[in-house]
């Protein structure tokens, strides 16, 4: 069974269209890690098509606080301020859909979809500290995270080695493909679709392969100017249009 695995979506429409545009025909199933929507201008079509093509959703923080599940009182201002934008702009039956997301740990076939960690949903897993004690909890040999917007991961092998899984990005959109090692234990996170917080500002996904038991990480240029024209459209702060460009 091939996946593909989108996380950290934020309401960014023409940065999710380009990842399905590389992903076409490339995988039968896909599942997304939670944040549809926040920050970005296209809510509701975003939400809409994701509501078409996955087979698997998990909600995270931004969904939560869009949906009115959270107040959003550990948002920044600008978080916080898109979250209440959006509550605005969502139809009544993308917001009701954002109500029902479950919360992960969703166990697939083989795998789990967690948002932030398999403890605690909002926790960012971003230096070997966090990794490694979330890695020896593992119950299955492989777990896909999102939330901190920073595509690869972390493996501990069968030898109780800690590495990390950085992602090299070259010119066909393919960064890195990993393979997943008997006795090993594996947290990968497919990097952000729609707000890249690792220095490079296009869209990120991964594929995977059950059947042979490979990840692929994928990187994809999108019309930015036209993704930063719609959030100066909607009013929405000029931070949120500028730091795409940096991948920051």
């Amino acid at each position: 069974m091939r996946y593909l695995v989108l996380s950290d979506i934020h309401s960014n429409l023409e940065a999710l269209e380009s990842c399905l545009e590389l992903a076409d025909g490339k995988y039968d199933a896909a599942v997304c890690l939670g944040d549809l929507v926040g920050y970005g201008p296209d809510p509701n079509a975003v939400v809409s098509r994701m509501r078409q093509l996955t087979d698997a959703i998990i909600g995270g923080n931004h969904d939560k606080a869009c949906a009115g599940l959270s107040d959003a009182e550990d948002f920044n201002v600008l978080a916080k301020l898109t979250a209440f934008w959006t509550r605005q702009a969502l139809t009544p039956e993308n917001f009701d859909f954002l109500r029902k997301l479950p919360a992960g740990p969703l166990l697939m076939e083989g795998f789990e979809l967690v948002h932030g960690s398999q403890t605690d949903e909002d926790e960012y897993i971003i230096g070997p500290t966090q990794a490694l004690a979330a890695l020896k909890m593992l119950t299955l040999q492989l777990v896909f995270f999102g939330h901190t917007h920073q595509q690869g991961g972390f493996v501990l092998d069968r030898l109780g080695r800690l590495q990390s899984v950085d992602c090299f990005s070259e010119s066909d959109g393919r960064s890195l493909v990993l393979p997943l090692e008997n006795g090993g234990r594996y947290l990968i996170n497919p990097g952000s679709v729609g707000q890249p917080r690792d220095g490079d500002w296009r869209a990120a996904f991964a594929l995977y392969d059950s059947d042979s038991r490979i990840v692929s990480f994928h990187r994809v240029p999108y019309n930015l100017k036209r993704a930063q024209d719609r959030i100066l459209a909607a009013n929405l702060p000029q931070r949120l249009a500028t730091r795409l460009a940096a991948g920051r």
